[in-house]
């Protein structure tokens, strides 16, 4: 066999491998039918029903947003791109100030430029 019919072994190969990853992806459909305030932690799996409430780490991945004004400065801090010193910071200036009601507010915090706030806005939300 040449190397151009060996590309197209390889090739269809691939092609067929994909086909079957699709099949068996999962969907975009809840793993869970429960509303997503009612998502319980049991023995480190997420149930709904009785159980403790995630913490914020769980939260995000569970694909949750956190509070920004209600959130602990350590769970704060270990959202991606945010870390310690930014996150005593907002929560200093939540403290300061009052709860955030606007993203203004929060890009006005020494630190938040553009893609910090991105990031925010993504993982957090204001309640």
């Amino acid at each position: 066999m040449n190397r151009t019919g060996a590309l197209a072994v390889a090739s269809l190969g691939l092609l067929g491998l994909g086909v079957v990853a699709r099949g068996r992806w999962p969907d975009a459909s809840p793993a869970l039918d429960c509303e997503p305030g009612a998502v319980r932690v049991v023995d480190g799996v997420a149930r709904c029903g009785d159980g403790a409430a995630p913490s914020a780490s769980q939260r995000l991945l569970l694909g949750q947003k956190l509070d920004l004004n209600s959130v602990a400065e350590g769970e704060l801090a270990r959202v991606p791109g945010v870390g310690p010193s930014l996150a005593r910071r907002l929560v200093q200036a939540r403290e300061t100030r009052g709860r955030f009601v606007s993203w203004e507010e929060v890009a006005s915090v020494p630190g938040v430029g553009a893609a910090r706030l991105e990031t925010l806005q993504a993982t957090t939300e204001l309640r």
